[in-house]
């Protein structure tokens, strides 16, 4: 898909199209994270911040039940 920015004022906007923003799940409310490599311009929504440490706990607790059993398959 290719888009052109549009004159917002004295800024310009970029407009993205309803089914893009239902696939992501984003709508007027939703902050998003705008950040670049120096070459492309990256936008994503703002994740959870408890995700990182729920997924965090969830592999201790894996570790923690069969972290030996996986070593075992692992040799």
């Amino acid at each position: 898909m290719i888009k052109k920015l549009s004159k917002h004022g004295n800024s310009l906007a970029l407009i993205i199209d309803r089914p893009v923003l239902d696939l992501l799940d984003i709508d007027a409310d939703t902050a998003l994270e705008i950040t670049t490599d120096g070459r492309l311009l990256i936008i994503a929504p703002v994740g959870d911040p408890g995700r990182r440490e729920r997924f965090r706990r969830a592999l201790e607790e894996a570790n923690r039940k069969y972290g030996r059993m996986l070593e075992h398959l692992a040799e």
